[in-house]
């Protein structure tokens, strides 16, 4: 098949979104599939063509910013041209230009597919709120011009206002989830660099924004370190000019300041460091505040490795918690809520470490694009994308039932 992606940010900037896109175009590529991306050029020293893994990917010059996203007059251009040339459109959104897009494959008689990551809600302010409605209106065309729409959880698509009225053509498929292994000596010389050796480490993987309740954990920390004086927030992701972001980082700045030995920022790290990351933490928090946020692919890599992790209690964010049995699900922008959640693991940790024997599989890139890839076909035949879709997450759920059932509930604490 040609395959068509097309979201407003890919790779190198980091988000759940555009690691989810390269790895699914990168699996869809292995599997012998020709795969295009089309994106901004959101840095002028950006190559416009670039070959990356097996994917070709097309950039859009940028000419004008608008709060997080970006004005590329090409784009219609770029989009018309790659949608003629490919026999799969696959949109991923929130993105601006989704109904422009969508209808060129109603026109060009391609197939479209779209996989909503999440909602979009911008900073408060008058500008966002109009760039919040507007997006949302363009949502909603393209999610009725679109001929099926994938999202990561049921619980999600029933609780979201832009999914719930297209239950008949959503499909759950779950996100490509790797984490290469640590290489040798790895996990002690991150350990020893960062001075991590007898402290109880609380992980956060994430960029410093809004929706991801830093602001909460921060409020948490006091409370935590009452019981664990030792303990210190290990956070990987960018925290410095952040898109969008600024303000939100100096208004946090004077909180980290006065918990800066509780507190360190490793900043931005290559997959294969990240594993050497979640192996020195003893569980990992995704306090996140709403819908912006839908899953949380970073539990899942820390769980691959027996990290268990505390998440609010949001639509699709639960999940991995509820699928694995590995954490505690905390109320959403409760600080205590959330140190008790934080609490609960660390005093019986043995009790959240146990990964499902199927959760590798489950969440392995060449599952996902196996999944879209029988979505694809069953459009391009002309057949109904399918009704009654098997639960991906079922045998997850059974095992996290069983293993609950034989856990004893006497543990001991670290210190």
């Amino acid at each position: 098949m040609r395959i068509l992606e097309v979201l407003t940010y890919y790779r190198p900037h980091i988000s759940g979104l555009t690691i989810y896109v390269e790895r699914l175009a990168q699996a869809l590529a292995d599997r012998g599939h020709e795969v295009t991306v089309l994106t901004s050029q959101f840095d002028r020293d950006l190559p416009r063509l670039a070959r990356m893994d097996g994917v070709t990917v097309v950039r859009a010059p940028v000419a004008l910013r608008v709060s997080k996203g970006v004005v590329m007059p090409s784009f219609g251009w770029l989009a018309t041209q790659l949608t003629r040339q490919n026999e799969i459109v696959h949109l991923h959104l929130p993105q601006f230009d989704a109904p422009g897009l969508a209808l060129r494959g109603r026109v060009s008689r391609r197939p479209v597919v779209l996989t909503y990551h999440c909602d979009l809600r911008l900073p408060p302010g008058g500008f966002n709120r109009l760039v919040n409605r507007v997006v949302l209106a363009n949502n909603w065309l393209a999610g009725r011009l679109a001929d099926a729409v994938v999202t990561y959880t049921d619980d999600y698509a029933r609780h979201s206002p832009f999914l719930y009225p297209l239950l008949g053509k959503v499909h759950v498929i779950p996100p490509p989830v790797v984490l290469p292994a640590a290489q040798p000596g790895a996990i002690e010389a991150f350990a020893e660099r960062w001075g991590l050796t007898g402290k109880p480490i609380i992980g956060m993987a994430a960029r410093l924004a809004t929706e991801k309740g830093v602001e909460v954990l921060l409020e948490a920390l006091p409370r935590i370190l009452d019981e664990f004086p030792r303990a210190r927030v290990l956070f990987a992701g960018p925290y410095q000019h952040v898109l969008g972001e600024e303000e939100y980082a100096r208004h946090l700045q004077p909180r980290f300041e006065a918990l800066s030995d509780h507190w360190t920022f490793v900043g931005s790290l290559r997959q294969r460091d990240m594993a050497a990351f979640y192996s020195n933490c003893d569980l990992t928090v995704l306090p996140s505040l709403n819908s912006t946020e839908s899953f949380g692919l970073v539990q899942v890599e820390g769980m691959l490795l027996g990290v268990p992790a505390v998440a609010s209690d949001l639509p699709g964010v639960r999940q991995p918690v509820r699928l694995t049995g590995m954490g505690e699900i905390a109320p959403v922008g409760d600080p205590d809520g959330l140190a008790e959640s934080i609490l609960r693991v660390l005093r019986q940790r043995e009790r959240y470490t146990e990964s499902p024997a199927g959760l590798e599989g489950v969440f392995a890139p060449d599952q996902t694009a196996r999944c879209y890839e029988a979505l694809f076909a069953r459009l391009m035949s002309g057949a109904p994308p399918g009704d009654g879709d098997p639960d991906p997450y079922a045998g997850l759920r059974r095992d996290a039932v069983r293993r609950e059932s034989e856990i004893p509930v006497t543990r001991g604490a670290i210190s």
